[in-house]
């Protein structure tokens, strides 16, 4: 499949083809226009990519399947070995990652909605890590299992990083939608950060290890639905993007221990307008201010640090997606503050955002039928 150009404005299908293609209009931003191309189409609402050498992408698709796309955009089988995956609305087979020690292990990390049995409706967010080889997944070993499970569909969060020297690894989780108040309660998994050991272990250093009532797993709290977290570039650092409601999608920098206020605080409101009923305001004592917020919501989806060669000019910027807002926001920041964004429009709901090993960015579409892989790159 040869790569095609995608404009911002239009698409024109060329039918027989199967390729879509359009003038190649940039995006003009204030450091380099951009040109945008289409690497692969075909998925069904693709959500976590990794990239696994000689222009290889592992994909996960919601609806519970995982494939490697080739450099040339063809789409590979599904890779068997998968869970049970119960797909749910916003549940199903969600990020991707590979090992610190993937080039040797060919261990890869998955994160899925797991039913509490076979064709339940109660269900959790869970890590796994397995063997990725001839087209299947091997010793397949489920390393955490969110508490409690619940009936429902939406906000499992998912998104996985390890850390720089790859001994922890960092999940965001969401508040089930329907679980607002358990995001401050500190006996449940619903709306956190956890932090474990690649094995699943918690981390003797965790802020609750040995805090009577509290899952030592939790690494902060007070999170709606986390959809993007990513190192800075330089100081290691994490930060995290998560959906507000109405209103107040976040950028946080999640520290140990912290609470980060949901539903108590919020920039939102309640869909179809007016105050939450949970919500005491913007700010409360104990309890922390997002970085940046967006008011109106764009209903952030993944988000990457820029640390490639490509962009020169966007080194350690934030690189958010936007569902609703379909857009890529790109973020300047200076220390621990956001300081500039400049929105990059798109044609298309953007799940994911991330920098490839050739210095390139690449987004994943949220159709569920015909979605792509793009590339943005300098325009010529």
């Amino acid at each position: 499949m040869k790569l095609s150009s995608v404009s911002i404005a239009a698409i024109i299908a060329l039918g027989s083809a199967g390729i879509t293609t359009a003038n190649a209009e940039p995006i003009k931003t204030r450091w380099v226009d951009v040109e945008i191309e289409t690497v692969a189409e075909g998925l069904e609402r693709p959500w976590g990519i990794a990239f696994i050498g000689e222009g290889r992408m592992l994909v996960s698709e919601l609806p519970g399947r995982l494939r490697i796309v080739e450099a040339d955009g063809t789409l590979g089988q599904p890779i068997t070995g998968l869970p049970e995956v119960r797909v749910r609305n916003q549940g199903g087979l969600l990020d991707v990652t590979l090992a610190p020690d993937y080039a040797e292990s060919k261990r890869i990390y998955i994160s899925w909605s797991e039913p509490e049995s076979a064709g339940s409706n109660v269900t959790s967010t869970a890590v796994a890590h397995a063997r990725l080889e001839d087209g299947a997944l091997h010793d397949f070993t489920r390393v955490f299992s969110g508490y409690p499970k619940v009936d429902g569909g939406r906000h499992y969060g998912g998104r996985m990083v390890f850390s720089a020297d790859g001994e922890h690894l960092f999940v965001g989780l969401g508040d089930r939608g329907h679980q607002m108040q358990q995001s401050q309660e500190l006996d449940s998994h619903t709306g956190t950060l956890i932090r474990i050991h690649p094995d699943g272990s918690v981390p003797s250093d965790n802020p609750y290890v040995n805090h009577e009532g509290a899952l030592p797993e939790i690494y902060s709290y007070g999170h709606r639905n986390i959809q993007g977290i990513d190192l800075q570039p330089g100081t290691n650092k994490l930060w995290s993007v998560e959906h507000g409601p109405q209103g107040g999608d976040e950028v946080n920098s999640p520290e140990p221990g912290k609470n980060y206020g949901w539903p108590v605080i919020t920039h939102g409101e309640q869909y179809g307008g007016g105050e939450l009923a949970e919500a005491v305001g913007f700010k409360n004592e104990g309890m922390e201010q997002p970085v940046w917020h967006w008011t109106p919501s764009i209903a952030v989806s993944g988000m990457n640090f820029y640390s490639g060669d490509k962009f020169p000019a966007w080194q350690g910027n934030i690189l958010a997606g936007g569902l609703r807002g379909q857009q890529v926001a790109r973020l300047e920041v200076d220390g621990d503050r956001v300081i500039h964004q400049e929105v990059m429009k798109m044609d298309y709901r953007i799940r994911e955002v991330r920098v490839g090993p050739d210095g390139y960015i690449y987004l994943l579409t949220d159709e569920r039928d015909n979605a792509k892989i793009l590339r943005l790159r300098p325009a010529k």
